[in-house]
């Protein structure tokens, strides 16, 4: 027997043995849906769900993790929460939750580890940013986990994208972890239409609410959420925005003080009330608390003017940025960085189809923090040169 034979062999006992080993409501590695058919794939050594993972930690964007904000920007600090610790953090808690309702771990690695790959630099904010900016130029709004789809599908690999599988994508799309969900129980009926259909939905109104296809699609929300909020409470005490003594009294009581323990009592009881059912839920108290956590969060650290100091500078840098780059597509200036580091070697397909608009925006939203900096420096600031005299 060839050793392709012999692999192959492995793999088709692997996806056989998930139907007994796997949950009744876990997303079994052959139901993996693609738009394109490969026969690397069907007749590959590898689970669906595993290559997918793959080409995740193999894409650009993922490699631009490293240096793009959680939450604080600006700061010099190495304890601080970033973009690339923040998916390692709700790949582990999801697949630790995974593990004990029985689901399929390669799949809810492959959406965590996926999932906000279409950041804009400086979180939320330039998130917010860009948006504003794409709408005036009558282009679509800018969504994170919208456009980790985008990267995914139709930049990645200079515009062939990577095919990856519905319900990995799917994951991807819902994962609005800033939506507060006691309990999530998949949408299970969809396909390539469906997930194109609601991000037309999510465009036009962001407050719409999608849900997985997957129960794995649901852990992974919840982990998100799971993974932020005592965190951010950790780096917020670190910068003296907070004290830990202001966390809510009654927060305190049913989940912890610590982002330590509020993991722990947070993953605890989701996995205890979520054992052998179509859905993944909270009990009533321990929702409610996070559900309070949550707003404590909003107003004493997302909205505390410490964090917001820079906040204007960084708007007039990204619409500063934002009309350069677009002079330069409506000039031809093919020197520019967004010739000569995005679109050079893209494929017709992609320039065909993408406005101008929008090709700024994907450009822009690929950056990291410091090359966002960079190319402020480097396009927008005077460079000054020492003028040579002969005596």
């Amino acid at each position: 027997m060839s050793t392709n034979k012999l692999l192959f062999r492995i793999r088709e006992t692997l996806d056989e043995s998930e139907q007994s080993r796997l949950s009744s409501w876990a997303c079994l590695s052959s139901s993996a849906v693609r738009e394109k058919e490969e026969r690397e794939i069907d007749f590959g050594h590898r689970q669906n769900f595993s290559i997918d993972t793959d080409r995740i930690l193999h894409s650009l964007a993922y490699s631009r993790y490293i240096d793009k904000t959680q939450v604080f920007y600006l700061i010099k600090n190495d304890h601080i929460t970033h973009r690339v610790l923040h998916v390692q953090l709700v790949s582990k808690i999801s697949r630790t939750i995974g593990r004990l309702l029985r689901l399929n771990e390669d799949l809810l690695e492959a959406i965590a580890l996926g999932h906000d790959l279409g950041h804009a630099p400086f979180g939320h904010d330039g998130e917010k940013f860009l948006s504003e900016l794409c709408q005036s130029h009558n282009s679509r709004k800018f969504l994170h986990n919208i456009q980790s789809v985008r990267f995914l599908q139709e930049i990645e690999r200079k515009g062939k994208g990577w095919n990856l599988s519905l319900q990995v994508l799917d994951g991807i799309l819902c994962h609005d972890g800033e939506l507060h969900s006691q309990a999530l129980r998949p949408d299970s009926i969809k396909d390539f239409e469906k997930m194109n259909d609601e991000i037309r939905k999510k465009e036009q109104d962001p407050s719409i609410d999608i849900l997985p296809m997957t129960l794995e699609g649901c852990v992974v929300r919840m982990a998100d959420t799971i993974s932020y909020i005592g965190r951010d409470i950790e780096d917020a005490i670190r910068l003296g925005l907070i004290k830990r003594k202001d966390i809510p009294v009654d927060c305190t009581l049913v989940l912890g003080d610590t982002n330590g323990t509020i993991v722990y009592t947070l993953v605890e009881d989701i996995i205890a009330n979520s054992l052998d059912k179509p859905y993944v839920s909270f009990s009533a108290d321990v929702g409610e608390s996070l559900k309070k956590l949550k707003v404590f969060n909003e107003e004493n650290i997302y909205k505390n003017q410490k964090v917001k100091e820079q906040t204007q500078k960084i708007k007039l840098m990204f619409e500063l940025l934002y009309e350069k780059y677009l002079e330069d597509l409506k000039t031809g200036n093919e020197n520019s960085d967004i010739f000569t580091g995005f679109l050079d070697g893209m494929s017709p397909e992609y320039k065909k189809n993408t406005p101008d608009a929008g090709i700024v925006r994907d450009f822009i939203s690929g950056m990291t923090d410091e090359y966002f900096l960079n190319q402020i420096n480097k396009n927008l600031i005077p460079q000054i040169k020492p003028r040579e005299f002969s005596v």
